[in-house]
């Protein structure tokens, strides 16, 4: 029998985190009012600290507030339960603790009999390994994962929470900057769209970019026209192509517009990038997961310096919609997802029914408990997909070959 639930968020901000606490309580209160919940406060970290919010019935009264809500209000943090020693030197466990023993002594010293993770890979591939850890040493609890993620590349779940509200709010961010597309003359205008290793972002928010287009009205005669405003040049980890061979297309572009506006998602020719960096004998900066600190290299500068010469840019211009994106609260489409995913949640946490809650892929796209086990990361996106193979047509860019797989 459930009597107490915790609930926690982790990783980098997405738009549904808030929306996502809310549908919980909403759900719990909706069928079963007398479970007690808790929420650690900066996720895992507050797990391994015992910082913890009680959900008291002002919350619950309040809940349906936090689907206005961007961000997190129980606070996020990047923490790995496997890696002691970034653990040890955050303090959050002392030297010769094993991490996950610390967060099941923390669980069962709380009471806690469901653990809800609202997270992307990292934080559900987490989630397993306490799961297995909790499994192997006989701990009476559930943990029901729900996923996160802007890029949309969890496996093998079909559409992650928030990722549809960051696409169209990148979209709203390119509205403004590529309005900048004659603030000088021959200007290369690049706009760097988080996506590490899966370019689904950066291809849906220029189709929501191109979809915003089709609404509105031109004036050409005094240089108000759609292809100064349009996307040029669409560029994901996914796919390779041509340097010279882009910018000898891109050149023209720039001559007949007068400017050139590019989709860039951050890790295009990232490998290429961090080849570059660690040949001069830099360090690269990575985080807790192993993973390259993209802010820290600066993809999008890289890109421009890349093309700005050879396309004859004279003023060049960088910029990233990405915490514009992520901290935004969710739309309706999204909202829907959500609460579809909330309330199965907490159906399965009652019947003691551990999982990620996603789409499967794999299974029909069927709506279910995804095994931790199944669960994993960088899920690539599809290229040869008609819609995107459109958006390249449109924008008059070749269809580009498939990158080699990491």
């Amino acid at each position: 029998m459930v009597t107490k639930v915790a609930l926690l968020t982790a990783g980098g901000f997405a738009p549904c985190l808030s929306s996502a606490v809310g549908g919980l309580i909403e759900r719990y209160t909706e069928i079963a009012p007398d479970v007690e919940i808790i929420a650690y406060r900066y996720g895992y970290q507050g797990l391994l600290s015992g910082d913890s919010i009680t959900i008291t019935p002002e919350v619950r009264k309040g809940a349906a507030l936090l689907h206005q809500y961007g961000g997190s209000p129980i606070g996020n943090s990047r923490v790995k339960l496997t890696n002691a020693a970034d653990l040890v030197k955050r303090g959050l466990v002392a030297e010769g603790v094993d991490p996950l023993q610390a967060a099941a002594d923390r669980l069962e010293a709380d009471g806690v009999d469901v653990l809800h993770t609202i997270g992307g890979d990292d934080t559900n591939t987490t989630a397993a390994d306490l799961a297995a850890f909790l499994a192997r040493h006989d701990y009476a609890l559930t943990v029901v994962g729900l996923p996160k993620t802007i890029d949309n590349d969890i496996i093998p779940i079909r559409q992650s929470l928030g990722a549809w509200t960051a696409a169209e709010q990148g979209a709203r961010f390119a509205s403004n900057i590529i309005g900048e597309h004659n603030s000088g003359s021959r200007m290369l205008i690049v706009h760097e769209v988080m996506g590490r290793h899966c370019g689904w972002l950066t291809a849906a928010t220029a189709q929501s970019y191109r979809e915003w287009l089709d609404t509105r009205e031109w004036l050409p005669e005094i240089g108000l026209d759609r292809k100064g405003w349009d996307i040029h040049g669409v560029y994901v980890p996914e796919a390779v192509f041509d340097l010279q061979a882009e910018s000898a297309r891109l050149k023209t572009v720039m001559d007949e517009v007068g400017s050139v506006n590019l989709f860039v998602s951050e890790g295009a020719g990232l490998d290429t990038i961090v080849a570059e960096i660690e040949a001069s004998g830099a360090e690269v900066a990575r985080d807790p997961f192993g993973h390259v600190k993209i802010d820290k290299i600066n993809p999008g500068a890289w890109f421009a310096s890349k093309f700005a010469e050879l396309v004859g840019a004279e003023k060049v211009m960088v910029q990233k919609s990405g915490y514009f994106s992520r901290s935004a609260p969710a739309n309706e489409r999204d909202l829907e997802l959500i609460k579809t995913m909330t309330t199965l949640a907490v159906d399965c946490a009652l019947r003691g029914e551990p999982g990620v809650i996603g789409n499967d892929e794999e299974r029909g796209d069927e709506l279910r408990a995804i095994e931790f086990e199944r669960i994993k990361g960088g899920k690539p996106f599809d290229i040869t997909q008609d819609w995107y193979k459109a958006l390249l047509s449109g924008i008059g860019q070749p269809e580009t070959a498939a990158a080699p797989a990491h």
